[in-house]
């Protein structure tokens, strides 16, 4: 499909061809639905809001649920004033749920409609109820990524609900930042097992990985609750997973309710999976038990056995810009080489990042934020890599240049299953990632290689 990609590499910023990343709403969509009986609400046409519960969905394997404004020309020209009156009406009539989140959209932003007076206008003419909740976050396509979105989401959502109300408790905010239910789960369980009080915000687990039961729920058990949120401001620490993601909500969360943060990388691999650890053992002031300790050790144990095959193995990555920065720090402890590490996000400080964590293994690494797949397609005709690790899109570059091993990573992934069930981060999300890079990598040697290389046993 990609076969036509030359290898000469231009220079190009006004264009990006097969870009690594998604727009700004389904962003704020997937954090919203982290939130316990909320319904996302898309400020403009239907195109966009189907478009954006089609690219979770088709990721998720499960429904995602999500209304609209339904924007015509009418509204284009006049404003989405009528449209969001009446939208937010129907959906507390129909839907009645907790809240409502309310994302802008490319033509909404273009258009300039204020959303916090539209809904205030509606308050005042008495067609919200007191306890009818309606936040907003303004997410405009043509800038930022999916990412942008999600942080902006999370932001907001500090913004209208977090507060102080003067007694401290003994909780710690977790800020997952962009992953799937599964790793939400697992962040979950390893801050259980150390005995930690905590509040997870947003919290997709139990809600977009639900268990098929014959019944169909619109607002599941999980998410965090409105009441969870407003407390947020009265823990004593908030521990936010992702610079990109995360960073943002803790900051405001910090200068409102001043509520320590922690803001560092995320949990993929042993170190950052340690740092983790660290982080939660010092906040909760408790000691690791033995269980944690064990699954560190069968990681170690992993590694030393699975070297032999991941040494000096030339990695090309692609993805969102915190889960790159990670991913890359645990392939270097692997000991391979990242040798080109690409995001469509913007990011500022993602190139230093990367080049130094790969100073000493590969200090010409190739990185840049903001780029897209075709750039990485054409770096890897002139500088052949063994892996490739991407979302779902780069499986055609991988196909394009002789079948590179190709290992699904990131969002979004529509092609496979398993993804939105088995964690990633953490210990136990690190021996999966080892299981799945040496299962490319070998299929690929058995299935191309001579006849002895298809030996029985490796």
């Amino acid at each position: 499909m990609l076969n036509g990609t030359t290898a000469q590499i231009r220079e190009r910023e006004a264009l990006r061809i097969n870009p690594a990343k998604t727009c700004q709403p389904i962003g704020a969509m997937y954090a919203a639905l982290g939130i316990h009986g909320c319904m996302p609400h898309s400020h403009g046409s239907q195109g966009c809001c189907a478009y954006h519960r089609s690219q979770l969905t088709r990721h998720l394997k499960e429904p995602v649920v999500a209304t609209t404004s339904s924007f015509t020309e009418g509204a284009s020209v006049f404003g989405g004033l009528a449209n969001l009156t009446t939208a937010l009406e129907n959906i507390f009539t129909i839907y009645k749920p907790e809240i409502v989140a309310v994302h802008t959209t490319c033509l909404s932003e273009v258009i300039g409609d204020d959303i916090p007076m539209i809904v205030e206008r509606m308050r005042n003419e008495g067609k919200l109820k007191p306890e009818q909740l309606v936040m907003h976050t303004n997410t405009p396509s043509f800038k930022g990524s999916h990412i942008t979105g999600f942080a902006n989401q999370c932001e907001s959502t500090v913004k209208y609900f977090s507060k102080s109300s003067g007694t401290p408790r003994n909780y710690v905010n977790i800020f997952p930042g962009w992953v799937d239910p599964a790793d939400m789960r697992e962040i979950k369980r390893l801050a259980k097992e150390l005995g930690i009080n905590f509040i997870l915000f947003p919290d997709t687990s139990d809600v977009l990985d639900l268990p098929q039961t014959g019944h169909y729920q619109m607002y599941p058990d999980g998410g965090t609750t409105i009441e969870e949120l407003r407390a947020m401001g009265d823990s004593f620490q908030t521990i936010a997973l992702g610079t990109t993601c995360s960073t943002s909500a803790a900051t405001l969360l910090e200068k409102k309710c001043n509520v320590a943060s922690n803001v560092m990388e995320m949990p993929y691999g042993l170190s950052n999976t340690d740092n983790f650890i660290n982080a939660l053992r010092t906040a909760g002031n408790v000691t690791v038990p033995k269980s944690i300790e064990y699954e560190r050790g069968r990681l170690i144990d992993m590694m030393s056995e699975m070297g032999q095959y991941f040494h000096d193995k030339k990695v090309a990555l692609v993805g969102d810009p915190d889960q790159c920065i990670a991913l890359a720090q645990f392939l270097v402890e692997l000991d391979m080489i990242p040798s080109i590490v690409i995001t469509g996000s913007p990011c500022r400080d993602f190139e230093a990042k990367i080049k130094a964590i790969c100073a000493e293994k590969n200090p010409n690494v190739e990185a840049r934020a903001n780029s897209d797949q075709h750039f990485m397609h054409q770096w890897i005709k002139n500088n052949p890599v063994d892996v490739l690790i991407g979302n779902t899109y780069a499986k055609l570059v991988a196909r394009a240049e002789g079948d590179i091993p190709f290992v699904r990573f990131g969002f979004p992934i529509m092609d496979r299953m398993g993804h939105r069930v088995f964690p990633t981060v953490g210990y136990m999300g690190a021996m999966r990632l080892m299981e799945k890079i040496s299962d490319a990598m070998m299929d690929y040697s058995e299935r191309n290689g001579p006849d002895e290389y298809c030996e029985l046993i490796q």
